[in-house]
């Protein structure tokens, strides 16, 4: 199974909570603190690592305020794996560096 990882603009993040109920694992949450513009911004609380990286949050945040990351699952293929993950020139590509892509991003 694919796990993820959120990453949330606190600041800008107006608490709306779109996000929360988009979230089929349920890991995002209301932060007890306010952020300077005095919004109780949403957090990724995660501790089983439940994270899909399903992206549905992003796509529903109306401030652009998330980014998704998600784990690929490893490749059988060791050739197959570097060769999916580079360009022309031959050096990995930001998205799926480290074997894990950007789904969604502000």
């Amino acid at each position: 199974m694919a796990t993820g990882r959120v990453v949330i603009d606190v600041e800008r993040c107006k608490g709306c909570e779109l996000c929360r109920e988009a979230c089929p694992p349920d890991v995002l949450a209301l932060a007890d603190d306010l952020n300077a513009k005095g919004y109780r911004p949403v957090i990724l609380l995660d501790p089983m690592h439940e994270c899909t990286g399903c992206a549905l949050c992003a796509t529903v945040c109306p401030d652009g305020c998330i980014t998704v990351y998600r784990d690929n699952a490893p490749v059988k293929d060791a050739h197959a794996s570097s060769h999916e993950t580079k360009h022309k020139t031959g050096s990995p590509t930001p998205e799926t560096s480290n074997n894990r892509e950007v789904i969604s991003h502000a």
